[in-house]
């Protein structure tokens, strides 16, 4: 009998031995699950173009430990096209999964927005908005994610009104207008699932999605975000074309 493949994205590889690598694959059926696929680093192996991230595919494995071993790999469509910055969000879109998302417990419905929110990026969609919603519903998925749309006593939010939201506390209304305050547009546009058209607004929205994912990730800084940093910072550099 044939094994059951299963839609799987690579979000993190690395070498194992001579010629292994060790992956960490974010799979339809079984969530996050760590992998080795032995000889797939051998420059003459196959499996070594399909096993990166940002290409879909279909793959079986067996073990019953920790980790287990990969047995079957296939292309499951044409590999996404990301660079410059949109490469970078990819990057950080893997990085939360690997940071967050348990081991071994499915999650069918993320696995679907992961890979919509991937597919928004190679179009060359709004990347923010591709950013921000995926967070949102990582958040959610996660059971972390506070009602954007009412307030801690139940009293709905309103565009026109300033708010506060804290990690674990919910929303509540601002006695003032400072600067982690957010606008009540702000709050109902991400609890709908979109990214407000103003640059003041979406700048509140990244804000906040930072300090909701802050107590999550912990201490630890995001290395995509260093990596995109420096990639910023050396195309700002005197002299440099890119």
């Amino acid at each position: 009998m044939s094994p059951e493949l299963v839609p799987t994205l690579v979000l993190h590889r690395r070498r194992y031995g001579e010629t292994g690598l060790l992956l960490e694959l974010f799979t339809l059926t079984q969530g996050r699950v760590p992998v080795i696929a032995r000889g797939a680093a051998s420059p003459r192996s196959r499996r070594r173009g399909l096993l990166q991230p940002f290409v879909p595919l279909r793959v079986a494995w067996r073990g019953r430990g920790e980790v287990g071993t990969l047995t079957t790999v296939e292309a499951d469509g044409v590999p996404m096209q990301l660079s410059g910055r949109v490469l970078y969000a990819g990057l950080y879109l893997n990085e939360l999964l690997t940071r967050l998302l348990p081991r071994g417990d499915a999650a069918p419905q993320l696995f679907h927005h992961y890979r919509q929110a991937l597919d928004d990026l190679a179009s060359g969609g709004d990347l923010e908005g591709a950013l921000r919603r995926f967070e949102m519903r990582l958040l959610e998925d996660l059971g972390y994610a506070p009602d954007l749309g009412r307030q801690v006593d139940g009293t709905p939010v309103v565009a026109e009104g300033r708010y506060r939201c804290e990690p674990g506390s919910g929303v509540t209304i601002a006695g003032d207008s400072g600067p982690e305050t957010l606008s009540g547009e702000t709050l109902l546009a991400l609890a709908e699932g979109r990214l407000p058209a103003s640059e003041t607004l979406r700048r509140e929205a990244r804000q906040l999605m930072r300090r909701l994912l802050a107590p999550h990730l912990g201490e630890r800084p995001l290395k995509s975000r260093e990596l995109f940093r420096t990639m910023r910072a050396v195309s700002r550099t005197p002299g440099n074309s890119r």
